[in-house]
């Protein structure tokens, strides 16, 4: 079973460890019995009335568990570690839920975090509804917004950027259609051509490979470039900071 686990609003302004490095270094705290299936990274609405960090870029951890009863103990860890890892001064929010809940009111919340300003109460009004657990973990507990809305982003399946996602940051580059297939990434083109892709051609990555959440699938955007296969969502490497 897929268990979703939103962080946000867990570093301030200069802060080595951002949401997104937090989520992905949960990693090492999870249970015996349960394994990270990706990390993923979401974007909601930028808007000056909006207290954020910088991006306003919360983040989910989707777990795999065998048994359901290892529930407790995961959110437990993942208190501690807010607790351990979150800036002072920030306002971190915790979200779980299961992929069995019904969180299509969370799903509905998250997609209006994207383009409208959302609230604490209408926050705890959907979770109480769905039956999920949000969590205010220190500051103003503005967090949950964002907690809930990077479950709902998850659990809809078409939003989202892969922090961690199998052996996504020790990929080669370049790398071809096929073994990016065999690490459970699907390579779509997505130029004017969009042109099926021969399984042994290679994909130029520039060392930091984005996939995207499509479909409920780990789905690589490719464009051609002057005869070669280029890998879009490359970006500046002080953005690290906040991945």
């Amino acid at each position: 079973m897929k268990i979703y686990m939103g962080f946000d609003d867990t570093d301030v302004v200069g802060a080595k460890i951002g949401t997104g490095r937090l989520v992905r270094l949960f990693e090492r705290e999870l249970p015996e019995g349960a394994r990270l299936w990706g990390a993923l990274r979401h974007q909601l609405l930028l808007d000056p009335r909006i207290p954020f960090t910088s991006h306003n870029s919360p983040a989910c951890a989707v777990v795999e568990i065998e048994d359901q009863a290892l529930l407790p103990a995961l959110v437990a860890r993942a208190i501690a570690h807010i607790a351990e890892l979150a800036s002072e001064g920030s306002d971190p929010g915790l979200c779980v839920a299961r992929e069995t809940d019904d969180l299509s009111e969370a799903i509905a919340f998250g997609l209006s975090c994207t383009h409208e300003i959302e609230t604490q109460d209408h926050a705890r009004e959907v979770a109480a509804r769905a039956g999920v657990e949000l969590l205010g973990l220190g500051g103003t507990n503005d967090g949950i917004i964002g907690a809930l809305a990077a479950v709902g982003l998850s659990a809809y399946g078409w939003c989202g950027r892969f922090l961690e996602y199998g052996r996504l940051r020790r990929l080669p580059d370049p790398i071809s259609v096929a073994a990016l297939a065999e690490a459970g990434i699907e390579a779509v083109a997505i130029d004017k051509r969009a042109r099926a892709l021969d399984p042994q051609s290679l994909i130029h990555t520039g060392g930091w490979l984005s996939p995207r959440l499509w479909g409920g699938r780990a789905v690589a955007p490719i464009e051609e470039r002057d005869d070669r296969l280029l890998a879009i969502g490359k970006r500046p490497r002080d953005a690290e900071v906040a991945d």
